[in-house]
């Protein structure tokens, strides 16, 4: 009898259906045959099959078993085959119903006992099976409330092979179908901040740079030397940031489910992603690939925070290849035979110190490196990447004071206010400007339109340039803080004082940090 179930292959962050054939022949000799181009995991799906169904009683039939998975140019890879080629094996075989058996996608790797087990890429499946008009989705219970996020699609969590099998022989109450009320649980966790800049003493105008970077979406660096608190500032930023959209928290859902990132009974995520991946990371680690392409540390900050600690320490053929995402906000993973391309819209924050004891600059004690050890030390940074940075943020060391200082410091949720209020400014700015929604994704073009200076600011910016030797991009780099300066003053005039607080954001470029 030939039967077809379904299951699917996740490339990139969207699935392809795979429609599954088996077709068993009694009486032609006795084998099991796998085509389609299934991967070596996929083909110890037999053992892992043969095993479950017989540790539960069910039948093995003696005869040649045909499965096709198509399309067959597409490569299948990985063990979430086993459920439905299990359940196409044993409708083939008359120990299933197959009346419902085509209606459902269905996917989970099987142990030995028949027991299930998480798979990856849950929710853009789940996307899939609803575009394509299917019943609903059978997967392991795990992954159940991250599949169900998608409305309109019948979602059943499965904990054994034994549910599935009752299911499609009639009963239904043996599977649990599991429904999220997705709106309402992201409207009651809009408001959460794990940590806040009120733990954070002195360090005044670091929180205003944070903040101008966080209302405008600006990449940042702080330099500065050890122990000053520049992880710990870094790490509060998603505090300030804009609450996820619900169309932002399904994007990176997605990233996230594919990756293999969000856990066990994990739904929709909620906050704002930070990633600080160590600096000992590969390239492909970072912004994707592998031989089954997966999403890097940078596809994984989409709509949030890659923080890199330690700059200079990482590999410099790794900070380079950032430079072309950092602008196009996407990475393009091409193979020979296919392209997938990862969303990568992230802030991207760097941390440093100034020179390799840490002390170069530093108010009172003295840097043992020469000036030549300083220079080597920035130069593991380039130019070209430096230039993709807006913010250069000098942080200095906490007196005692400051430290034991018991007033207050200002909370995050007052700063986060201010910087809603500028990113509504900037989206009603950008209004039917397709990708375009913070400052920092302005075009050249629409830098000159929207950032436009008046003489005395020209002169300024005219006089900074010449001093600094600025290049073309960081002089657009200048002109999109100032805007995002006077968005939180809430005025749409760049004024001269926002140009000046721009251009002092610009400290690597001066010649105290040359090195020369």
């Amino acid at each position: 009898m030939l039967i077809r179930t379904f299951g699917s292959a996740v490339y990139g962050v969207s699935a392809v259906t795979i429609t599954i054939e088996v077709n068993a022949i009694p009486g032609n000799g006795i084998g099991y045959y796998l085509v389609g181009l299934p991967d070596n995991a996929v083909k110890e799906s037999q053992q892992r099959i043969e095993s479950a169904i017989k540790y539960n009683n069910y039948k093995l039939p003696r005869q040649k078993i045909i499965v096709n998975m198509a399309p067959a140019d597409i490569r299948k890879e990985g063990s979430a085959y086993d459920l439905p080629l299990a359940i196409g094996y044993m409708a083939a075989t008359d120990q299933i119903n197959n009346e419902k058996t085509g209606r459902y996608i269905i996917m989970g790797e099987l142990a030995l006992d028949g027991t299930l087990k998480a798979i990856k890429g849950a929710l853009p499946i789940a996307i899939q099976a609803r575009k394509e008009n299917f019943d609903g989705f059978i997967l392991p219970k795990e992954n159940a409330r991250e599949a169900a996020i998608v409305n309109n699609l019948k979602v059943y969590g499965a904990e054994h092979l034994s549910e599935v099998v009752d299911f499609f022989n009639g009963d239904e109450s043996r599977l649990k179908q599991f429904e999220v009320d997705t709106r309402k649980e992201f409207e009651d966790s809009q408001a959460t901040i794990i940590d806040d800049f009120a733990d954070v003493r002195g360090q005044e105008n670091i929180k205003r740079a944070l903040e101008i970077a966080a209302a405008g979406g600006h990449n940042a660096i702080l330099i500065g030397p050890p122990g000053a608190g520049k992880t710990m500032l870094a790490k509060r930023l998603p505090s300030i940031l804009p609450p996820l959209t619900l169309q932002e928290a399904l994007e990176t859902t997605k990233i996230h489910s594919v990756a293999g990132k969000l856990g066990k009974n994990a739904s929709l995520l909620y906050l704002r992603p930070f990633r600080s991946p160590h600096h000992t990371i590969s390239d492909v680690a970072l912004v994707g690939g592998g031989n089954n392409p997966q999403p890097g540390e940078i596809s994984l900050a989409h709509n949030g925070v890659l923080f890199l600690d330690e700059l200079p320490e990482f590999k410099r053929a790794v900070l380079e290849v950032m430079r072309q995402p950092l602008e196009e906000r996407k990475v393009t993973i091409s193979r020979a035979k296919f392209s997938i391309e990862f969303p990568a819209s992230f802030m991207l924050v760097a941390s440093m110190n100034p020179c390799p004891c840490g002390y170069f600059n530093h108010p009172e004690k003295e840097c043992v490196c020469g000036q030549q050890v300083v220079q080597r030390y920035l130069s593991k940074i380039s130019g070209p990447l430096l230039d993709r940075i807006d913010i250069h943020i000098e942080v200095t060391p906490v007196n005692f004071d400051q430290l034991t200082d018991t007033r207050k410091s200002e909370k995050s949720e007052l700063i986060r206010n201010r910087v809603v209020f500028a990113r509504e400014a900037q989206s009603r700015r950008y209004e039917g400007k397709e990708g375009v929604y913070s400052n920092a994704q302005m075009s050249s073009t629409m830098a000159r339109e929207y950032c436009q200076l008046n003489n005395v600011s020209q002169n300024l910016l005219k006089t900074a340039m010449n001093k600094m030797q600025l290049s073309a991009r960081a002089y657009d780099r200048i002109l999109k803080v100032a805007r995002t300066i006077s968005d939180l003053a809430g005025t749409e005039e760049i004024k001269i004082e926002h140009l000046a607080e721009a251009i002092q954001y610009r400290s690597l470029d001066r010649e105290t940090w040359s090195g020369v």
